[in-house]
């Protein structure tokens, strides 16, 4: 029979493991806890944030382009066709842009490169389409989309023309080109590129370049309708056309 110094060793030993074994427990814990951490933070770092842009009617960043929405029923004023060709392609055309909030932009059209598109937008300007619209979507380093009265990248003029290309590209800020919904489906909604936009060559037409006020042009007001469609874009108070 066991002395009690023994029992006393035996049990002495045995806590001493017990004790041990919490300690390996309490280690293992924690190096698991710090593996979730990491795994977790990793997994938030490699997470792609939703892009601010989302086009449709709109030009993704490689991801959305300028597009027009499907078209609905609007109560700006339409048309049946586009209009008979009334621009002399001899003559320079300068587009003055004048927003409600201060500040004009002034943009070169190139009749030569793009007749039907200018002389569809000098026809709409003329007509005071554009007048009270709004700059709906603008994707910062990317561009500024108007040209829509409704406001919601689903309007236009009434009718569409094909699109006309060149030798002309997206390689500066400050290009004026016209959004669509696919090839020959353009309409009234523009946009103008706050940076180079390469890869959009061969799907827009090109019409025009900003020569004046390029600084006005980038602080249009940065706004996606669909993330944030509870305010209003910059307002286009006219659009001035001179002939030279």
């Amino acid at each position: 029979m066991p002395s009690k110094k023994q029992i006393s060793k035996r049990q002495a030993v045995k806590a001493d493991v017990n004790a041990k074994n919490i300690q390996i427990a309490a280690v293992a814990v924690f190096v698991l806890i710090l593996a979730i951490v990491a795994w977790v933070g990793f997994s938030q770092r490699n997470q792609t944030p939703a892009a601010l842009e989302n086009p449709q009617d709109q030009p993704t960043q490689q991801a959305s382009a300028p597009q027009e929405q499907p078209k609905t029923t609007t109560s700006s004023k339409q048309y049946s066709a586009p209009p008979e060709m009334s621009i002399d392609l001899a003559k320079r055309y300068l587009a003055t842009f004048k927003l409600a909030k201060g500040g004009e932009f002034v943009i070169e059209l190139y009749p030569d490169k793009a007749p039907i598109t200018v002389n569809s937008f000098v026809f709409l300007a003329r007509e005071g389409y554009y007048n009270g619209t709004t700059f709906h979507r603008v994707l910062p380093d990317f561009m500024a989309q108007g040209g829509d009265p409704t406001g919601t990248g689903s309007g236009g003029p009434g009718y569409a023309f094909v699109n006309e290309d060149s030798d002309l590209t997206f390689d500066k800020a400050g290009v004026l080109a016209m959004a669509n919904a696919g090839r020959d489906t353009n309409g009234s909604q523009f946009f103008i590129t706050f940076s180079p936009q390469e890869y959009l060559n061969g799907g827009y037409t090109i019409f025009g370049q900003v020569i004046e006020g390029l600084d006005v042009v980038l602080g249009i007001r940065l706004r996606d309708p669909q993330q944030f469609p509870d305010y209003e874009g910059d307002v286009l108070e006219s659009i001035t056309i001179t002939e030279e």
